[in-house]
């Protein structure tokens, strides 16, 4: 069980990273916000995994709030974020 825990550990990792390169590097905002995005789910990925290997669920009102705030945040850029026009 060891080595899954240090395998999903390295995945969750290399996703993180390449989230938080595509927010450095990201052309538009809307890539930069996606990214955002995948980089709170990576993480609420990551903390379900711990718990579920250390089994409990002290961190489960954490994980709530995370997905509340990517929702809000996701809710909120697309409500403002100006359209463009493709002609």
């Amino acid at each position: 069980m060891h080595i899954v825990a240090v395998i999903a550990g390295v995945l969750f990792g290399a996703g993180a990273l390449c989230a938080l390169y595509r927010i450095v590097r990201g052309p538009t905002v809307l890539d930069r916000v996606i990214a955002s995005d995948v980089l709170v789910a990576t993480v609420i990925c990551a903390m379900g995994a711990e718990m579920a290997f250390n089994r409990h669920t002290d961190m489960l009102p954490v994980l709530l709030v995370l997905a509340l705030f990517a929702v809000l945040g996701s809710l909120s850029v697309a409500r403002f974020l100006p359209v463009e026009d493709s002609e």
